[in-house]
């Protein structure tokens, strides 16, 4: 398909999230399992179920749109993800391995803001008011995502990563350093 009208690249855009989101659902199980904090695990869990529902979305929008609910390969996700994948392969410290795949999740949710960010306002001045609105709720949804890693990270699990000392070791064993 051509850029040659803003509906074109709506498409291409939905295309590409389409297929970034389907990435997705295989990926967060292996995250879920590589995360030690079983909030970061619930988390993770959580943004599943919700991923499930950004994939329904899309698919809602192609039916709307009259195409087929495929994508084309998402470069940028599949980029991310093999981020993500090598972070939950290096051996490590548990907290400090929870802190990287926060990080790892966050550029994924970053790129998604991004992305449906983007669609959103293609949608609103192409006049797709009931394309908008899905794609606002996935967006909220995204942000929430988003929202709830800072909290993650702020609320302890960045801590107990740097009371790991550069041997792999514990700096200090006093109570609120993390061990």
């Amino acid at each position: 398909m051509s850029l040659n009208s803003l509906q074109n690249l709506f498409v291409t855009e939905l295309k590409d999230i389409y297929n970034g989101e389907k990435q997705l659902v295989t990926a967060l199980p292996r995250l879920a399992k590589a995360a030690s904090s079983p909030q970061l695990t619930e988390a993770i869990t959580k943004h599943l179920k919700e991923t499930e529902g950004h994939v329904a979305r899309l698919e809602q929008i192609f039916q709307s749109l009259g195409l087929p609910d495929r994508g084309k390969k998402c470069k940028g996700m599949e980029g991310l993800l093999e981020e993500g994948k090598e972070m939950m392969e290096e051996d490590g410290e548990e907290s400090v391995r929870d802190a990287a795949l926060i990080s790892a999740a966050q550029k994924v949710e970053h790129y998604e803001m991004a992305a449906y960010g983007c669609l959103r306002s293609y949608a609103q001045i192409l006049g797709n008011n009931e394309a908008a609105k899905l794609l606002e709720q996935t967006l909220k949804e995204e942000e929430a995502a988003d929202e709830k890693l800072n909290e993650l990270a702020e609320g302890g699990i960045n801590e107990a990563a740097a009371a790991v000392g550069a041997s792999g070791r514990t700096r200090s064993s006093t109570p609120g350093s993390g061990r």
